[in-house]
């Protein structure tokens, strides 16, 4: 059993999903990150993974982030997103338990609810029972329950600021599509460079710079990760921003190797 802080790691829908798609997940990709989480062999990890082409398209089509509008079929809407990213959850879940890992998912939606958008209520009750036991607990974005809007969509990234600081995670890993943070985005310009490391105020310079949304993308693309996760950083949190598409990377990053990708340090 392990007493020691967890480590966070997210992974980003970009990489196990094809963004410009409809329900178009990478299963080479999540079956090789499942490989790595294995052999990292960490008794103290919380996953949490996004929801690329799978959640983002129908919580747009539905307008489900600015919440309730009175159109009956936005429930439609809700019960549709929430089940798509069940459907994605399941199929890393299906990686997970054939490479042996003691993974047990727990959708947002039955524990979480938001107020306006922020978390309000945590019913951390089975979350701790897990980690006790030291399962390894899997989440995901998702479409929850809101106290004003009705409800909204809670991303991946708010999900992993929030569990680490209650948490007072030793690090975050997010896996992304990219190989880090660039000053420009790497898809469509060449000559993008990367952060090798960064401090809060150097990301905080930097943010408006960051990259919108490739395809539909309801939280704001690396722009929209990257304010969810400040929250995190201020806390003293470490974050590791690395591809998650390339071989090793996050499994590296879980070890405390080094990785191609950014590092993210209060100072």
């Amino acid at each position: 059993m392990s007493d020691s802080r967890p480590i966070i790691l997210k992974i980003g829908g970009s990489a196990i999903t094809d963004k410009t798609g409809e329900l178009a997940a990478k299963t080479e990709i999540i079956n090789r990150l499942a490989e790595e989480i294995k052999r990292a062999d960490l008794d103290n990890l919380i996953v949490v993974h996004g929801g690329g082409s799978f959640g983002h398209p129908t919580a747009l089509k539905y307008g489900l982030k600015d919440g309730y509008n009175e159109d009956p079929t936005q429930k439609l809407g809700f019960a549709e997103t929430h089940h798509v990213m069940t459907v994605l959850n399941g199929l890393v879940m299906d990686a997970m338990i054939w490479h042996e890992i003691a993974a047990v998912s727990i959708a947002p939606s039955s524990c979480f609810l938001t107020e306006n958008g922020k978390i309000k209520v945590f019913d951390e009750t089975v979350l701790k029972a897990l980690q006790k036991m030291s399962f390894t607990p899997v989440m995901y974005g998702d479409a929850v329950l809101d106290e004003k809007l009705g409800f909204t969509i809670l991303s991946g990234d708010q999900l992993v600021a929030y569990l680490a600081i209650k948490y007072n995670a030793s690090k975050i890993v997010i896996g992304t599509d990219t190989d880090g943070i660039f000053d420009a985005d790497p898809k469509t310009n060449p000559d993008a460079k990367p952060y090798k490391k960064l401090t809060l105020a150097e990301l905080k310079a930097i943010q408006p710079k960051l990259g919108k949304a490739q395809g539909k993308d309801v939280t704001g693309g690396m722009a929209g990760k990257i304010a969810a996760l400040i929250p995190a950083i201020e806390a003293g949190v470490h974050v590791t921003v690395t591809g998650a598409t390339k071989g090793l990377s996050i499994y590296r990053a879980l070890t405390d190797q080094s990785v191609l990708g950014t590092e993210i340090e209060k100072t």
